[in-house]
């Protein structure tokens, strides 16, 4: 029974969020199939400044997916917050275990800034594992985040396993984010902000967090999220990606680029 109820409150929370961004302008791009090719995909973009959605995919912009690793900014902002990492980046160092990973980069210590910017898995399951299951589940309500579902297991949930968020829902939490309007302090959002900043120059800030998912040998899945400011207007952005090979993070903040300059953001 209270399993039900919990499915119910989160379709409600699905369709209250649907139901915002249809009271909202909205642009359907067809046209941005041409990015898409051998993959099913979407891309959302919103202007919090015209209250404008640009989308192409409306349909697939709502399937619920793993986040995988753009979990990564959600896990930062509730370590910081919570007093696990240090609000000092040298003092938010994990020693490697010495597990040999097939990415190179991972084997060695971290700080959050490093592991956020080379995507250390390791990092943020033991970050994980000190927050603890009841402060997650805490923030998770708090901030609304998709599904809310971390019965996957503390170290393992958001990958490809019991949380699920749309593009819409990740665009319009990110939005809340760099409007300063969660329940963080703004030095912890600044903080993951900088973390998460990929370019700056030129009064172009490109910012944002990949996502891929892998199963039985193959990339299965791809997200990039983030925001672009450009001349002191934002954009928030949500692409994801899916196919029997070849859908990994990467692509999808590809086609993220592409599209943004066809959009003149970029």
């Amino acid at each position: 029974m209270k399993k039900i109820l919990v499915l119910i409150l989160c379709a409600v929370a699905l369709n209250l969020t649907l139901s915002s961004a249809s009271a909202a302008e909205i642009t359907i791009r067809n046209d941005f199939e041409k990015y898409f090719a051998g993959f099913t995909g979407t891309f959302v973009m919103y202007d919090p400044a015209n209250d404008h959605y640009v989308i192409y995919n409306e349909s697939q912009s709502k399937k619920r997916l793993s986040p995988c690793s753009t979990f990564k900014i959600y896990n930062s902002l509730i370590g910081l917050e919570t007093g696990v990492l240090d609000q000092e980046d040298v003092f938010t160092l994990f020693k490697w275990n010495g597990t040999k990973y097939d990415f190179p980069h991972w084997n060695h210590d971290h700080t959050l800034a490093s592991a956020t910017q080379e995507s250390v898995v390791w990092y943020f399951q033991e970050l994980a594992s000190r927050i603890g299951q009841e402060r997650m589940q805490e923030y998770l309500n708090k901030i609304d985040y998709g599904n809310r579902d971390i019965s996957g297991g503390l170290t393992t949930f958001w990958l490809r396993s019991s949380l699920q968020i749309s593009a819409i829902e990740q665009v319009n939490l990110l939005n809340k984010l760099f409007a300063n309007q969660l329940p963080f302090s703004a030095s912890t959002q600044e903080i993951v902000k900088k973390n998460i900043t990929l370019s700056d120059s030129n009064g172009i800030k490109f910012m944002g967090k990949t996502g891929s998912g892998f199963a039985d040998g193959k990339w299965i899945s791809g997200w990039f999220v983030g925001c672009i400011e450009k001349h002191g207007q934002r954009y928030i952005v949500a692409t994801n990606i899916e196919a029997l090979d070849g859908a990994t993070g990467g692509k999808a903040r590809e086609i993220t680029k592409m599209i943004a300059k066809e959009l003149n953001l970029l």
